[in-house]
């Protein structure tokens, strides 16, 4: 049987950025050519980025993707990896028409692979089924394939899909056997949430073992707006064996010797389309010997953490920014965010601002000193309480516009910083804040991102809890001071405040909100479920009642099944009541 290199290159692409994210696929194929690859896969949409959203709708856009992939080709000829087999995504332009099909997007853009040999794209294909749920519109955005592609070369034959493809049932994968491929390649642009990455290895096993053939499946990383790609890219065996697994969350390149059957004689494939047949001779020679290297599986709440990470250094990295600045309550969901933004960016980036008003304890104000000189990041405290009453005094605010008051001097002042030495400022709430509407518009809910807006609050001591463990094993000191974890939560905004004071244990709370907002469940539902009613109905009226803030809150990374934003679209003006 044939033996061929494989390899997967797991990178991270900018979106618009076509010369950097060629310059980084060229790199990537030179250093795969390197070690003997015949063969090497890149992520779904890589000339690109992923996604495009509206680019792809403009046609100066689909004309740059498809130039950018043509001289993509070429430079890997010359720079002498002509003979390497290459697939990559890229938007391809299927049609010159500027008026618009009812159904169909200007130009005709198609989500492709591009299979790349001696300088040249030899052939395309185009993604069949177009996912249109939660954060995907494609069929706003391309038009779907409706041909296979076989390609024969080094002796064998090479299917290819692209992401949703090997998601449905029929398409696609479902011709692989019927065209007798060996090899399955699949190019992916699949953005991560909880418990994702074990349903995907299932898909791919299944899908090899459907195909009859090995399966190559190649997974992008790194962070895009509120999307944040693990990578795991994956290769298995035609029994659905795994034959190794990339990293989590970090650029990598798998590399794997396969054995795959020879090529079959046919000449067109069933669908009708012709075989392209690249005269690439059967691999042999010597190659370099492969280096196993060993690749440790994240934890569950590891994955998470890693997510919030990634995703905020790409944030800040890709969009120039140098620096963070956040405020420092005291609380656990400043200091998580602070270690998250230490870990993504280096501490000494970090501004961490103290804004203490005539209502903040003592532990506070030491325990968001503490969390600074843990973490070792810069560190400031700014009284609040003369700019508050400067306001008071030409204003007469009392209760809850009091409150709200504090929250926007604080906002104020973090804007002022961002505005005067550049600073990306974070939003610190959490997913069952921000669900309630417990924040404050133009008040805590100023920044430029939020890392913890998909995150419960009951993940937020878990994802604590774990950074400390981690630091402990690996002999650092623990970021988030035990009293901000331990420590009953407190907006202070008034004496003696507490959270429990207006809603129900963050448990009981989380319960209820995950099934509302995740699960679409009816207050019936919920109820049945065995919360009280009252309670149930109380939830549900401040969740829906708070849509308008949500979309005045910044961006911030999907990492559950349903994220509010693109994931969960409600109107703002909306009589339904559960």
């Amino acid at each position: 049987m044939p033996h061929i290199r494989l390899a997967l290159a797991q990178l991270n692409p900018v979106v618009g950025d076509l010369s950097g994210n060629s310059a980084l696929s060229l790199a990537a194929v030179k250093t795969a050519a390197a070690q003997g690859a015949d063969i090497v896969v890149l992520p779904e949409m890589m000339i690109t980025g992923y996604p495009v959203e509206d680019l792809a709708l403009r046609p100066s856009f689909q004309t740059a993707s498809e130039q950018a992939t043509k001289e993509f080709a070429g430079e890997l000829k010359a720079a002498g990896l002509g003979e390497v087999l290459v697939f990559i995504g890229y938007l391809r332009r299927t049609s010159d028409t500027e008026a618009r099909t009812l159904g169909v997007p200007r130009g005709g853009p198609m989500n492709c692979a591009a299979v790349i040999y001696d300088g040249k794209i030899q052939t395309s294909y185009a993604k069949h089924h177009l996912p249109n749920y939660g954060v995907f519109d494609e069929y706003r955005y391309f038009v779907p394939g409706n041909d296979s592609v076989l390609v024969r070369a080094f002796g064998i034959d090479i299917a290819v899909a692209i992401c949703e493809d090997l998601w449905q049932d029929g398409g696609p994968v479902a011709q692989v056997k019927a065209n007798g491929a060996g090899l399955l390649v699949v190019l992916n642009g699949s953005p991560y949430e909880r418990d994702k990455d074990d349903v995907r290895l299932d898909l791919v096993k299944r899908r090899a073992q459907e195909a009859d053939a090995t399966l190559a499946y190649v997974n992008m990383v790194g962070g895009q707006d509120e999307l944040v790609f693990e990578g795991d890219s994956i290769i298995v065996s035609k029994t659905g064996n795994v034959i190794d697994r990339a990293l989590q969350f970090e650029v990598d390149m798998l590399f794997a010797d396969l054995e795959i059957a020879p090529a079959g004689n046919q000449s067109v494939l069933s669908g009708g389309e012709a075989v392209t047949v690249i005269p690439a001779g059967i691999s042999g020679g010597e190659k370099p010997a492969l280096v196993s290297d060993s690749r440790k599986r994240l934890d569950p709440i590891g994955e998470v953490y890693s997510a919030l990470v990634v995703s905020l250094r790409d944030y800040v990295q890709k969009n120039g920014f140098k620096s963070i600045a956040l405020g420092l309550s005291g609380g656990i969901d400043s200091a998580l965010v602070a270690a998250i933004a230490a870990d993504a960016i280096g501490a000494k980036n970090v501004y961490g601002v103290s804004m203490p008003s005539k209502y903040s304890s003592e532990h506070s104000k030491s325990d968001a000193q503490d969390s600074a000189t843990r973490i070792g990041l810069n560190f400031h405290t700014v009284e609040i309480e003369p700019m508050v009453s400067a306001y008071l005094e030409n204003l007469e605010l009392t209760g809850l516009a009091e409150e709200n008051l504090q929250a926007r001097v604080r906002g104020m002042i973090l804007m002022g910083l961002s505005n005067q030495e550049g600073h990306l400022v974070l939003a610190t709430g959490n997913k069952s804040e921000l669900s309630v509407g417990y924040s404050t518009i133009y008040g805590d809910a100023v920044g430029g991102f939020a890392p913890l807006m998909d995150v419960p609050k009951i993940d937020v001591w878990e994802l604590s809890k774990w950074r400390n463990q981690n630091a402990i094993d690996n002999g650092e000191v623990p970021p988030i001071p035990e009293s901000s974890i331990s420590k009953p939560p407190s907006a202070e905004l008034r004496p003696d405040q507490q959270d429990s004071d207006s809603l129900p244990d963050y448990e009981e709370l989380d319960a209820i909100l995950h099934m509302y907002v995740e699960q679409d469940l009816s207050a019936h539902q919920i109820v049945a479920a065995g919360f009280s009613a009252e309670t149930v109905k109380r939830i549900l009226l401040l969740t829906d009642r708070a849509e308008y803030k949500r979309r005045q809150y910044p961006p911030g990374p999907k990492v559950s099944g349903k994220a509010f934003g693109k994931d969960r679209r409600m109107p703002l003006t909306n009589k339904w009541v559960e």
